[in-house]
C-alpha cells in the first residue's frame, strides 16, 4: 500500500482536497487532528505530558489545557521540542496502526500542515502539495476562522515553509486558486496513484 502525504500551508485547501480523494475511495489519516485526540486519549502521552508540563497540562476533565501548553511552548524552542519529541511518536505508532486497518486499498493520504518540516514526508511513498498564493489562503483562512487576526495568520505563514519550497519538495501539486478544476486534478492524480 502507497502512503502519499498530503500538505500545504495554512488556508490551501487541504481538508477540501482530501475529502474529494475520500469520495473516491480513498483513506485519509489527519496527522493534526490525531495530534490533537492523541494528547487526550493516549494514556501514556497524557503521562508524558504531565510529567514534562504539569498536572496544570489538563483540566479536571481530562482535555488538554491548549491555551496552557501554548503559553509555555510558543515562543520556548526548548520547550516545544520536548512537546513535539512526545507527540510525534504517538501519532507515528497510531499511523502504522491506523495502515494495517487501511491496508485493502491502493494507497492512502496522509494529511499534516507540516509535513516536509517535521521530516515526516521521508516515510511515505509521494508527497502532494496543495496550492494557492498567500493573499487567497490569507482571505480563506481570516472567513474560516473569524476569532483569528490577520497578523496573527501572516505569523504563522511566517513559520511554515514557503510556498515554493513545498512546490520545490512535492512530487504532485494541486492546484487550489480557482485557475482549474480541483475535482478534474484530483481524479486524475487518483488514476495516477491507483496503478
Amino acid at each position: 500500500m502507497k502512503k502519499i502525504g498530503i500538505t500545504g500551508g495554512i488556508g490551501a485547501g487541504k481538508s477540501l482536497i482530501c475529502k474529494i480523494f475520500e469520495l473516491l475511495g480513498i483513506p485519509n489519516y489527519p496527522a493534526d487532528a490525531r495530534a490533537k485526540w492523541l494528547q487526550e486519549n493516549d494514556p501514556k502521552l497524557v503521562s508524558q505530558i504531565k510529567q514534562h508540563f504539569g498536572a496544570e497540562s489538563y483540566s479536571p476533565e481530562g482535555t488538554l489545557n491548549r491555551s496552557y501548553i501554548s503559553k509555555i511552548v510558543f515562543g520556548n524552542d526548548e520547550k516545544l521540542r520536548i512537546l513535539n519529541k512526545l507527540v510525534h511518536p504517538a501519532v507515528a505508532n497510531d499511523f502504522y496502526n491506523w495502515c494495517i486497518q487501511h491496508s485493502d486499498k491502493p494507497y492512502m493520504l496522509k494529511e499534516a500542515a507540516l509535513l516536509f518540516e517535521t521530516g515526516s514526508y521521508k516515510q511515505l511513498d509521494a508527497t502532494i502539495n496543495v496550492h494557492a498564493s498567500q493573499e487567497i489562503r490569507l482571505d480563506r483562512t481570516l472567513a474560516r476562522d473569524p476569532q483569528r487576526k490577520e497578523e496573527e495568520v501572516l505569523s504563522i505563514m511566517k513559520k511554515q515553509m514557503s510556498d515554493e519550497e513545498r512546490l520545490r519538495m512535492a512530487d504532485y501539486v494541486i492546484f487550489n486558486d480557482d485557475s482549474q478544476s480541483v475535482i478534474k486534478q484530483v481524479v486524475e492524480l487518483n488514476q495516477k496513484l491507483s496503478i
